[in-house]
């Protein structure tokens, strides 16, 4: 199974960027770079969803990628696809 996430990337003054999940609060990651951004957006993101299932949460459903507004011209929203991290599936 296959989780698809919007993504918020904030481009920071020194050229990192910092990202965030609007669905999935405290699932937040840096990168250096937008490559390395776009690395630690997915590891972070599949780290989140196996820690959800661990403890017994339900995973919420994803929001509509145009449901997503930024807040700055410093930010965009992408998705993020993760293949299922889940060990504890039945």
């Amino acid at each position: 199974m296959k989780y698809v996430y919007p993504s918020v990337f904030h481009a920071n003054e020194d050229g990192s960027y910092t990202i965030t999940f609007p669905d999935l609060p405290g699932c937040i990651s840096e990168g250096k770079s937008l490559p390395e951004a776009m690395e630690w957006a997915q590891s972070a993101l599949s780290e989140c969803l196996q820690l959800m299932l661990d403890e017994g949460e339900a995973i919420p459903p994803a929001s509509s990628i145009k449901a997503i507004k930024t807040e700055s011209d410093a930010e965009f929203v992408t998705l993020i696809c993760v293949e299922a991290p889940l060990e504890n599936v039945a």
